[in-house]
């Protein structure tokens, strides 16, 4: 049977500047570093068959989410669970959202009943951060439209740290719907945070040309060549519900071009992730998607314990004013 450690750790701490997690924009690497040590500890600690913690004894955690989500509500759920913390799910579909009750009314009533740290997730940019003055409780961003989604991030890096031992040197490719993905956001200043290089990849409708000189990155648009010295490839999905039509003639033109499979997969690739949820077949292959390079599985897992280390930071930063 798993093991419940009842006593909290004394030795777990989690530096951050600010009260909230809105982005990983403006984050520091020893802010960065400070997460992916805590995220390491509880994954240790977990895989010694310990399975609940008192580390968040007392404090309530609502997911408020206004968008669809799997891996990131059910992670961020269960991580607060384990560290001993009341959950309270929000989910927009069955909430008087469908009546006309407005966002912030809606995060008004949540708190209300004594919530301590909110996890929202909504279609437009900038939601979280609104909420922070609309409510007392510490957010954490779930992903905002097109905007960022710091703890998707955060977990790439971290299993790209974690497999490889290091990011600073690294060549990173990002491919696929750049234009539309919060993950790359995130993932761009993340990754160049801890000194790592960035190039992006997709197709010209899906990739806007000013993302060189805003994001500084490298801006390719053949996969081929955007791989040519890559040690890691992140593949995106293409996100057909933030997109106008005719961005692309279909799917199968896409899949040709810019979908990873093993013929197209260069040597000095390393490993590849893939933030899911994945179009196998589409942007990338069953058979890559399955191999060993590939550290789709791993993402998931240290998706818990990333979140794990924010919601403990975000309690005791909140905690102690």
């Amino acid at each position: 049977m798993a093991a419940t450690q009842k006593n909290s750790p004394t030795n777990i701490e989690v530096k951050l500047r600010s009260r909230h997690l809105l982005g990983t924009e403006g984050l520091s690497a020893n802010e960065i570093q400070s997460i992916f040590a805590a995220a390491g500890q509880y994954k240790k600690m977990f895989s010694a068959e310990t399975r609940k913690l008192s580390v968040l004894q007392g404090v309530t955690v609502s997911t408020m989410f206004f968008e669809n989500s799997t891996r990131t509500r059910t992670s961020f759920e269960l991580a607060a669970r384990r560290l001993g913390a009341d959950v309270v799910s929000f989910v927009a579909a069955t909430s008087s959202i469908s009546k006309g009750e407005s966002v912030d009314d809606t995060a008004r009533t949540i708190a209300a009943m004594g919530i301590d740290i909110a996890v929202v997730r909504h279609n437009c940019a900038g939601v979280p951060l609104r909420l922070t003055n609309v409510i007392d409780a510490a957010i954490i961003n779930a992903g905002d439209g097109v905007h960022e989604h710091p703890t998707q991030a955060l977990l790439d890096a971290f299993t790209i740290q974690e497999r490889l031992g290091k990011v600073k040197g690294l060549n990173v490719c990002i491919v696929g719907d750049i234009a539309n993905s919060r993950v790359a956001r995130s993932n761009i200043y993340s990754l160049q945070t801890l000194g790592a290089r960035v190039t992006v990849c997709g197709p010209r409708t899906l990739l806007p040309k000013e993302f060189e000189k805003v994001y500084n990155v490298g801006v390719e648009y053949d996969l081929r060549e955007a791989m040519r010295n890559a040690d890691v490839v992140i593949m995106l999905r293409i996100q057909l519900e933030r997109q106008a039509s005719g961005m692309f003639p279909t799917l199968e033109e896409y899949r040709k071009f810019y979908g990873l499979n093993r013929s197209n997969l260069p040597d000095n690739v390393k490993l590849v992730l893939h933030p899911g949820p994945a179009n196998r077949g589409v942007e990338i292959s069953g058979e890559v998607m399955d191999s060993e390079i590939c550290a789709v599985t791993q993402q998931v897992t240290n998706g818990v314990y990333i979140r794990m280390a924010v919601l403990t930071a975000l309690a005791k930063k909140n905690k102690n004013g």
